[in-house]
């Protein structure tokens, strides 16, 4: 199948050809699609939080975890070019026509770039978009006096400007303060010192980032940390990643044979934010937060973010405590039939893993190998949202090949919405996933997982793209809270919805929770 050229090919780019082999065949069979059981519902699957528990658990923390090490792990590959898309079409429709700019603006479809227009002032950006454009001799005032929108949203999108359409959301201006802008970058080290500082006065925040974006990141870093390190008394040790080559995708053409460029190379495309989870592994630390680099808020709604942030993560090593416990007990020996009850009942109520049918007729060593496998994993806890129409995975029991039910975070595009009753269970969710974790990658002898061991390989999806004006299938890894983390521990635990408020259009960041009130 492959020439001599092509692993060659593979070779530099560190590439498998067993794993690219077995990739053409997932694009050539498809994807099962998941089983869905039933909705994970507050007391089946997801966990509520009474206010003297959440206060439990923030002093737990308090007291705990300044002597731990944590990461804050912040996925922020990628442009924000997605963010504009409107403001794009806008401009395409425009074309070189001055006069059309506010006439367009009437039209329904440009709602939210009239929008954008109505209140560009109260946007983050309308400072230092004023600024650059002084620096060239150009009002900020006068485009608007004269009615020339699109050239206002040229100047925010392209290079001759702010040149947003092609940063990354970590460098975009989010919020807007009495004396200072932010960038999405900035709140999460603000962020950071709420609940990863350790004793030595040091916050560890690890992103990922797209290698074209490393440059401009570090400058805006060399630029404001140390303020930022001045003003809290901190020292914010920051690390970052990018996608490995390794973990690219191979792609086909229709009739599922490797796509091949123009020049005869075969393509090879980033397999999504599946991919993180080598990065991941790559953290070192007690506990890991995950949150998406859109998810922040200004100042003012920060400590209900803060409180919970500190409730899931006391929840998470509290349930890891529990289990060393439990591995001591084994490992002591002497175990009664009261202590493989608690154990039992640990493992089917509060990890929320099965105990099969064969389980009963195992013998006293089968049970152990079978307890010690369960609670041997990574362990997630996931904050869970109600459900108020935002697009997003839902917390589901899924049963998998082999017939075991677990908890899982299922996207829509895993679920066979053709199928009447996986429809009617898919949208029977009450909650949906914030991408808001807290990981413990360690076993209990403070090793590291192998975190690609827990990976459901059958969880990706193919997508259909094009290259050099011909179609090709890309094959899509198993998401990095989907399938990635398939085989971990996952525990669901009710946040309030304030904790979430992504940005995924930048009509988003002119809503209430975004701007100073």
């Amino acid at each position: 199948m492959f020439t001599s050229t092509d692993l060659e090919w593979m070779q530099r780019r560190g590439v498998d050809p067993i794993v690219a082999e077995k990739q053409l065949q997932f694009i050539k069979s498809g994807f099962p699609f998941a089983n869905l059981v039933a909705p994970a519902t507050p007391g089946k699957g997801i966990t509520t939080l009474k206010a003297d528990e959440t206060e439990s658990l923030v002093k737990y923390f308090d007291k705990t975890f300044p002597g731990l090490h944590t990461v804050k792990f912040v996925p922020a590959s990628g442009a924000a070019s997605r963010m504009f898309k409107q403001l794009f079409e806008y401009l395409e429709a425009c074309g070189n026509d001055p006069a059309k700019s506010g006439q367009l603006l009437e039209d329904k479809q440009n709602k939210a770039v009239a929008q954008i227009i109505e209140q560009f002032p109260s946007l983050a950006c309308y400072q230092p978009l004023n600024e650059t454009l002084q620096h060239n001799g150009i009002s900020l005032d006068s485009l608007f006096k004269k009615t020339e929108f699109d050239t206002v949203i040229r100047f925010l999108l392209h290079p001759e400007g702010l040149n947003y359409a092609s940063l990354p959301k970590a460098l975009l201006h989010f919020h807007k303060y009495p004396d200072e802008i932010r960038t999405a970058m900035e709140e999460h080290l603000v962020e950071g010192v709420h609940y990863a500082k350790n004793n030595e006065n040091e916050v560890h925040l690890h992103f990922t980032l797209s290698p074209e974006h490393i440059t401009p990141f570090n400058e805006l870093v060399s630029r404001v940390l140390p303020s930022y390190s001045a003003r809290f008394n901190t020292a914010f040790q920051l690390s970052y990643s990018i996608q490995k080559p390794s973990t690219d995708t191979i792609a086909a053409d229709s009739e599922n044979n490797p796509f091949r460029d123009k020049d005869g190379h075969l393509v090879f495309r980033p397999g999504g934010h599946g991919a993180l989870i080598e990065n991941l592994h790559d953290i070192d630390a007690d506990v890991i937060f995950i949150k998406n680099i859109d998810n922040v808020v200004p100042d003012r709604l920060k400590e209900e973010t803060i409180r919970y942030k500190k409730a899931l993560a006391s929840y998470l090593w509290m349930i890891h405590k529990q289990i060393g416990i439990y591995f001591q007990k084994i490992d002591a020996g002497g175990l009664t039939d009261k202590d493989f009850g608690e154990m039992e009942f640990f493992v089917s109520s509060t990890l929320h893993l099965e105990l099969p049918e064969s389980y009963k007729s195992m013998d006293t060593d089968e049970k152990l190998r079978f307890l010690k496998n369960r609670f041997n994993r990574p362990i997630r806890v996931c904050g869970m949202v109600k459900n108020e129409g935002e697009p997003g995975g839902g917390p589901f029991w899924v049963k998998n090949m082999s017939g075991e039910t677990s908890l899982q975070i299922v996207e829509s595009s895993q679920v066979d919405m053709k199928n009447d009753s996986q429809k009617t269970i898919f949208q029977s969710s009450t909650h949906f996933n914030p991408v808001d974790l807290i990981c413990c990658t360690r076993d209990q002898n403070g090793m590291r997982f192998n975190l690609n061991d827990y990976i459901d390989p059958l969880t990706g999806f193919i997508s259909i793209k094009s290259k050099d004006g011909k179609e090709l299938k890309a094959l899509e890894l198993p998401g990095l809270w989907n399938g990635a983390m398939a085989g971990w521990i996952t525990l669901f635990v009710e946040v309030p919805i304030i904790t979430f408020n992504p940005v995924k259009t930048i009509n988003d960041l002119l809503r209430p929770e975004h701007l100073q009130g």
